[in-house]
């Protein structure tokens, strides 16, 4: 590894240097890390009562772990959906408390930090937001798990390092996510970085999952790089659904339609099942 131990201590309470074991992040005692698989499932944003609720019950059936849905979406473009906000919110609430899952959702500021916290059960920090300081060290003061997204052109050092701003705060709590970088490669939204996985686990205890979503911006592409995920070591997955992607206001050619989610839910699990089995082996 060529980030060397002193490097490590500019991020030392994310490193193992600091802790040896995995640590396992618990959402209202479901565990994140560790042999756990964790499927986080749910539309880009929220739209409507009709696409959040029937989009819960489907990925709850299909056996998602958590409930993700956006409701302040950062846009490239100012002219396109921004997202339903506070009602969005209310409308995640709900969805989760129907089926029975906790709920994730991202913040996009300090200024509406205390709002999206007052909801969920796990503020997201995406890609763009990944350096904000001031909105990472926000979220070290808050009692809710934290789920972050790496930069669009984050190196993994500077990844770690801004999970280091969180637990430095006092929020030991973070999920990491690898969501793809950016690379010449315009055939992809961006470029899926699964060296990210092996590297993360060597230098951190922290739990990383997977967001093939975002890494693609193609469904068809999300079942294999799902499941080559999973072989790498991920410790969960983020996967888009929507009921009907093609009038989606947000992402639907990256969503999948709940009837093949299913089915990739069926193939990762029967795959963690037996990667799981093969380190018990090994380990023995």
């Amino acid at each position: 590894m060529s980030i060397s131990e002193n490097n490590m201590l500019k991020f030392k309470l994310a490193s193992r240097l600091s802790k040896k074991e995995d640590s396992i992040v618990k959402v209202k005692g479901r565990p994140v890390g560790g042999h756990h698989l964790t499927v986080i499932a749910g539309p880009c944003a929220i739209e409507n009562e009709y696409q959040m609720f029937s989009t819960a019950r489907a990925v709850k059936a299909s056996g998602a772990t958590l409930l993700r849905g956006g409701a302040y979406k950062p846009r490239t473009s100012p002219y396109s959906f921004q997202g339903l906000e506070e009602e969005g919110l209310k409308l995640l609430k709900a969805a989760g408390e129907l089926v029975d899952l906790p709920t994730v959702s991202e913040v996009i500021s300090t200024e509406t930090f205390d709002t999206v916290e007052k909801y969920v059960d796990v503020l997201q920090i995406g890609a763009r937001n990944m350096q904000n300081f001031p909105l990472l060290k926000r979220a070290g003061k808050s009692k809710k798990p934290i789920l972050l997204k790496r930069g669009m052109s984050a190196t993994i050092e500077e990844f770690l390092m801004a999970a280091e701003y969180i637990i430095s705060e006092g929020n030991p709590n973070i999920i990491l996510c690898e969501r793809g970088i950016r690379t010449f490669e315009t055939f992809t939204r961006n470029t899926l970085d699964l060296s990210a996985v092996l590297a993360v686990r060597e230098l951190s205890h922290l739990p990383i999952i997977v967001d093939p979503s975002h890494a693609t911006g193609k469904h068809n592409m999300i079942q294999p790089l799902a499941k080559a995920a999973v072989i790498t070591g991920a410790h969960g997955l983020m996967i888009e659904v929507h009921y009907q992607p093609e009038i989606a206001l947000c992402d639907g050619p990256q969503s999948l339609k709940p009837e093949v989610f299913d089915h990739l839910m069926d193939e990762i699990n029967r795959l963690h099942d037996f990667t799981t089995q093969s380190l018990k082996i090994k380990t023995k």
